[in-house]
């Protein structure tokens, strides 16, 4: 019985010294030697160097000068990379379709010189909330919002998306796409930068003085779109 105990003490010891300590070690030290930016985030910087994101997680934008990525349920207000997740509702669910319906409202508001039907993706949520990509067509359908905001011809932020569509994976995976903050930063270099949207007002709570036998009047606020990034 001792022998067996002892076994199953050494047995644990040396596998957590492999998979605990030496293979993580060991895996954390090629990556910084052979692939550092990927292995740190693949943080993406802009012309000042300072980090405006990462490469791999999609950032909400709300100024028109800007290309919009899909819709994200991750976190409270989307796009929160602690909170990575879905919305986990079905077809039927009438939350769901309320959603879809105020973004389709929203979209076809802010895109009024946009052709075709609104592509699907900008609609739906992907399953982590966080896809950084969107297909060139989804990009296209925005370019006239985008290229009035900016006051340019749409040609030539149409050249800068078509500049920006990544191929296949090796080839042959997935499906050609373009990195929505990657375009936006490279609409920033050759146009400038897009004049930020004014700060929402601070929230106001008008009361009534209070009268006798009279009630007080209940506060209220006024709530607005975030501001762009």
């Amino acid at each position: 019985m001792k022998n067996v105990f002892g076994i199953a003490i050494r047995t644990t010891i040396v596998t957590l010294v492999l998979t605990g300590l030496i293979y993580p070690f060991v895996m954390t030290g090629l990556s910084q030697v052979l692939f550092p930016w990927r292995a740190n985030g693949s943080l993406v910087t802009d012309e000042k160097g300072q980090v405006v994101g990462s490469e791999l997680i999609a950032q909400g934008f709300t100024n028109p000068a800007y290309f919009q990525p899909r819709p994200s349920a991750a976190g409270e207000k989307g796009y929160d990379a602690t909170s990575s997740s879905g919305s986990n509702l079905g077809p039927t669910s009438k939350k769901l379709q309320d959603r879809i319906n105020d973004d389709f409202k929203r979209l076809k508001s802010e895109n009024p010189e946009a052709t075709g039907p609104i592509p699907a993706e900008l609609l739906t949520a992907s399953a982590s909330g966080l896809d950084p990509h969107l297909s060139p067509d989804a990009m296209l359908w925005q370019v006239p919002r985008v290229a009035k905001s900016r006051g340019v011809s749409p040609d030539r932020v149409k050249a800068v998306v078509d500049a920006s569509v990544e191929g296949r994976t090796f080839g042959i995976l997935g499906e050609p796409r373009v990195n929505v903050l990657l375009v936006n930063l490279a609409l920033d270099r050759q146009f400038g930068k897009a004049t930020p949207l004014p700060p929402p007002p601070e929230k106001k709570e008008t009361k009534d003085a209070t009268k006798e036998g009279a009630t007080p009047a209940q506060p209220t606020s006024q709530t607005t779109p975030p501001p762009a990034k």
